[in-house]
């Protein structure tokens, strides 16, 4: 513990025990006593909406297929709605994070955008009466939707973004602003918990109060959340765009929070944040675009919990185009490749030259190269915030839409009793493409999401190095050629073993002497003696969603120094 708060670094530990003592004070309790249920008269949005975008029938086949699978408006999953929201327990009930994600308030900009474009149908009465019911059935500061400060955050973007698409934001509605000022209050009680946690909360909290004081017009409030937000940006988003929670969903959910962010500030014609917000957003926006696949489909590199924040094209959290594009267009002025996107149309925002794809690329945390229409992944160093898994020198590489190497994924963060053994499979590092030694992992686990002794990681020639806590050293270095890649492992220590594990993407795959062969051929060398095997193991596609995959396992005994592992495409 005393060597992971060593890492951690001081300023997140100060914020998070100025969050405990506030809570044992009892202070957030006391700023969040439960206010009464009301519902303030009037319509939500204005008499006459702006017209529609031009959509092709796929895209308003989406928008009708997500219209007849809204959400319950009042679900709460096992947990007790009537409870104080500050201290609740959100583990022992079950996995709070459906529960969250279903009530983010997303059908809220879908509703206006079915009120734009069938406006005969009903929506704009479905959404007034679904939102006073969600309100009714969430008393503020009660049950599991109030217990979390970026959970309010993200329900404010959602209203933001709807009043930006119905073109109200300049005016919003009463009931709007009764929400607004309950939001602003829930994200407000518990900033020091957000700023401690150096990930997403430091991002979307302070978006979130950014939001609110806008469109409510308390300048005081929207002047220092203006200042959190870019500061935070300043600490967690690298010059390079490379992200602190290194992890491609969080990165997108980044992304999306800061284009609502953007969108909102444009619509209502206030001043640009303060450095270095614009060009820390363009370098993320381009870090996120390099990797999304032709249909959306991006490397599960990270922890995943499933967000599809703002989600205008009903493509779910499967499908990264639109938020790859949106934030690609709206912080530098370029496009990820998917004019089309329906999103930017909702949005009217312009057409853009295509950016530049470099064929090899350098972020903190992160290494990738584009060759012959593959594109492939590195995680690299240096480990200036904690990771969230043992993934270190995973190399992830996908052909097209295919993924050929991939990322076990996450499974779930609160797992059913019978699937508690995904807590420690998916993190683990037999659960990427890397190498173990002795069968030990690299670092021991403290909790859920806290991983202690962390292995140095520096840069070399076409790759990375590290040295674990065990004292062995892993350097990995990849070249394209073409249609042909190669691993270059070098190792040292004093293992007596170790495996070296590629996951391979869906598809049939075979054994070979010397690999594997399916999607690709793989074919291992090395200067000793090797036993393989395909395996089985498990994947998470989807949050909640595990699944059987196949794992070629390479097992060597000591002495050996080098192992080189090409893969062919067709």
């Amino acid at each position: 513990m005393v060597d992971a708060a060593r890492r951690i670094g001081p300023r997140p530990l100060a914020f998070y025990a100025l969050h405990r003592l506030s809570h044992a004070a009892g202070l957030p309790q006391r700023r969040l006593r439960a206010a009464p249920c009301s519902w303030p008269a009037g319509d939500l949005l204005p008499t006459t909406l702006p017209p529609p975008p031009l959509l092709t029938p796929g895209d308003m086949a989406r928008l009708r297929a997500a219209l007849a699978a809204l959400p319950p408006v009042r679900w709460h999953g096992s947990f007790d709605a009537t409870a104080p929201a500050i201290g609740m327990d959100l583990f022992h009930p079950g996995d709070v994070r459906p529960v969250w994600e279903a009530n983010r308030l997303g059908w809220v900009p879908l509703l206006v955008q079915a009120a734009r474009l069938w406006p005969e149908e009903g929506h704009r009465e479905a959404l007034a009466a679904r939102l006073r019911e969600w309100s009714l059935a969430n008393p503020a500061f009660r049950g599991p939707n109030w217990a979390c400060g970026q959970e309010a955050a993200l329900r404010v973007l959602h209203l933001a973004l709807a009043l930006v698409l119905a073109g109200n934001a300049g005016h919003p509605p009463d009931a709007i602003r009764h929400l607004l000022r309950r939001h602003a209050r829930r994200i407000a009680a518990t900033r020091a918990y957000a700023r401690a946690q150096d990930n997403n909360h430091a991002i979307s909290e302070p978006a979130g109060l950014l939001a609110c004081g806008w469109l409510l017009g308390e300048r005081r409030m929207a002047r220092g959340a203006a200042r959190d937000l870019s500061a935070a940006l300043a600490r967690l988003v690298a010059p390079d765009g490379g992200f602190a929670q290194l992890s491609t969903g969080y990165h997108r959910l980044l992304l999306d929070t800061l284009s609502v962010v953007e969108l909102l500030r444009q619509a209502l014609r206030q001043p640009p944040l303060p450095s270095p917000f614009a060009t820390r957003a363009m370098a993320a926006a381009r870090w996120l675009a390099r990797l999304v696949a032709d249909d959306g489909g991006l490397p599960r590199l990270g922890h995943q919990d499933g967000s599809a924040l703002a989600d205008l094209s009903c493509c779910g959290e499967a499908d990264a185009r639109g938020s790859a594009e949106r934030a690609l267009r709206l912080f530098a002025g370029e496009s990820a490749g998917f004019g089309a996107e329906p999103g930017c149309l909702w949005l009217g925002l312009p057409a853009a030259p295509a950016m530049p794809r470099p064929a090899a690329w350098r972020a903190s945390g992160s290494m990738g190269w584009e060759s012959a229409g593959a594109r492939a992944l590195l995680r690299a160093g240096p480990l200036r915030f904690r990771p969230g898994q043992a993934d270190l020198l995973h190399f992830e590489l996908w052909d097209g839409s295919r993924p050929i190497l991939a990322d076990g994924g996450t499974g779930a963060y609160n797992p059913a009793a019978a699937e508690r053994w995904w807590l420690d499979y998916f993190p683990a590092a037999a659960a990427h493409n890397t190498i173990t030694f002795d069968g030990r992992e690299p670092m021991p686990r403290l909790s859920r999401f806290l991983l202690a002794r962390w292995p140095r990681l520096w840069a070399v020639a076409g790759g990375a190095a590290l040295r674990d806590m065990h004292g062995n050293g892993h350097r990995r270095a990849i070249r394209a050629e073409g249609r042909v890649w190669t691993v270059e492992d070098e190792v040292s220590g004093r293992f007596h073993r170790l495996e070296l594990r590629w996951r391979l993407g869906p598809g049939a795959w075979r054994l070979e002497p010397d690999g594997a062969s399916g999607a690709a051929r793989l074919r291992l060398e090395a200067d000793a003696p090797f036993l393989l095997a395909l395996e089985q193991g498990w994947e998470s596609p989807a949050y909640g969603v595990v699944r059987p995959c196949s794992v070629l396992v390479a097992r060597i005994a000591a002495p050996v120094r080098q192992l080189r592992t090409t893969v062919m495409l067709p």
